[in-house]
């Protein structure tokens, strides 16, 4: 299957990302069959995202492949017993689920609850397979809104944990507040008020907090301004807990021996899950390794053109992308590259027959169209190339400094010419 030539290859990447914290993102049909979905192979955006559940830890998106959410197991952390667990859809609550039952789970977030109106409770007990969770739809009489928190064991010095606990990078993911901090205990502790829609094309706002501690356990509680993260129209202007009481629910002592309480049985199954999901492309072992997004960036800046000035550049850099943000004089331009080898065996499905064939076998594709996360007026500019050993380079360029902002120029600081002539540069092949 071609790839859609409409198709923006970072997307995601804060899907799920920035839905992290629970599903706020949305998996991209189409590029989940193209090439990265049909291997299993994960492209990463770094949506550390992941706050990909509303961006909390915000997220790591799979250029042409699913979104990855730390916490929803495909990230490598948390699992089945993950804050993000993947919601099952059920509206019961049973009190004969687990040394801690849904029907306790419910009633411990609501008794940290204000005082108000309780409704639409679904939870489940530790000894479910998906782990402890509880949701209720609260009011306290000026309009309901959806409150969530879930929990589980995760590495705490793995780079999942970090990221779940790491403000994102504002020029990917846009939101109105996040802070981060290391409590006396060592614990981390992210506070996030952003929205459910990265794109910001509803106005449904997500408030988070989540909390790390040095011994592996790890709670999130989220809230809406509606009574369901999705598909609800909002009922209030903002969810109703302040995030200084979202940070108080996160940190009740309660949630420790809930996490205690979840069979050893249940752990070893989400260890093992774990490991599975961090294998960065479980169906083939001999696969060759990501490349890092340090090389990635040097060598981008080095294939720029004189007359553009690096405004911003990632700070911390994720495996197999980077970006910088551009200025030449007449208005900020992002741009930003994946780099992923081993993809030769998916030239047909990733590349259509109208692709361009260069002399040395490379495939080439372009693409220009609207911006696809909200910013008014942006455009997107792509050229995707596969060389014939199979590594693949994909260079985007938009008219503003970010994808979530409106546009600041007429087009992208770079035009097609000079993104096909990065993107095909040698130097590519030092990285693969």
């Amino acid at each position: 299957m071609p790839l859609d030539q409409h198709e923006d290859p970072f997307e995601g990447r804060f899907g799920n990302a920035l839905r992290r914290a629970g599903d706020s993102f949305e998996t991209d049909g189409q590029s989940m069959v193209n090439g990265g979905a049909v291997r299993g192979r994960r492209l990463l955006f770094r949506q550390r995202a992941a706050m990909l559940g509303g961006v909390a830890g915000i997220t790591l998106v799979g250029v042409g492949g699913a979104v990855l959410l730390p916490g929803i197991g495909g990230g490598g952390g948390g699992g089945k017993q993950s804050v993000a667990a993947e919601r099952s859809g059920e509206q019961t609550v049973r009190d004969d689920d687990g040394e801690v039952s849904g029907a306790e789970m419910v009633q411990r977030l609501k008794d940290l609850l204000p005082k108000g109106k309780f409704g639409g409770e679904s939870a489940r007990g530790t000894d479910t397979e998906q782990g402890p969770y509880a949701q209720v739809v609260y009011d306290d009489g000026k309009g309901a809104a959806a409150v969530e928190l879930g929990l589980g064991r995760i590495d705490p010095g793995s780079e999942h944990a970090r990221q779940l606990t790491d403000c994102p990078d504002k020029t990917i993911v846009e939101y109105d507040s996040c802070k981060e901090s290391t409590r006396p205990d060592g614990s981390r502790l992210l506070l996030f008020e952003g929205y459910e829609s990265p794109d910001r094309r509803v106005d449904t706002k997500y408030w988070y907090a989540q909390v790390v501690d040095p011994a592996g356990f790890e709670v999130r509680v989220m809230e809406w301004n509606a009574r369901a993260q999705k598909d609800s129209p909002v009922t209030r202007a903002e969810p109703p807990l302040p995030t200084a009481h979202l940070r108080a629910i996160v940190t009740a002592p309660e949630w420790r021996t809930v996490v205690d309480a979840i069979p050893e049985v249940a752990e070893k199954e989400d260890q093992e899950e774990k490991e599975s999901a961090s294998t960065e492309r479980p169906d083939d072992p001999a696969a060759p390794p990501m490349v890092g997004g340090e090389a990635i960036r040097w060598t981008l800046i080095g294939l720029l053109p004189e007359n553009v000035e690096i405004v911003s550049k990632e700070e911390e850099l994720e495996s197999d992308f980077a970006y910088v943000v551009l200025d030449d004089g007449k208005g900020q331009s992002l741009v930003q590259v994946n780099v992923q080898p081993g993809m030769a065996d998916l030239a047909d499905s990733l590349f259509g027959a109208d692709a361009e064939t260069l002399p040395d076998g490379t495939k080439v594709v372009t693409r220009q169209g609207p911006g696809e996360k909200g910013g008014e007026g942006v455009v997107m500019w792509t050229v995707d190339t596969l060389r014939a050993d199979g590594l693949r380079v994909v260079i985007s360029a938009f008219n503003s400094g970010a994808q979530h902002t409106a546009a600041t120029r007429e087009t992208p600081a770079l035009s097609m010419a000079q993104l096909k002539e990065i993107v095909t540069s040698e130097r590519w092949k030092e990285l693969g």
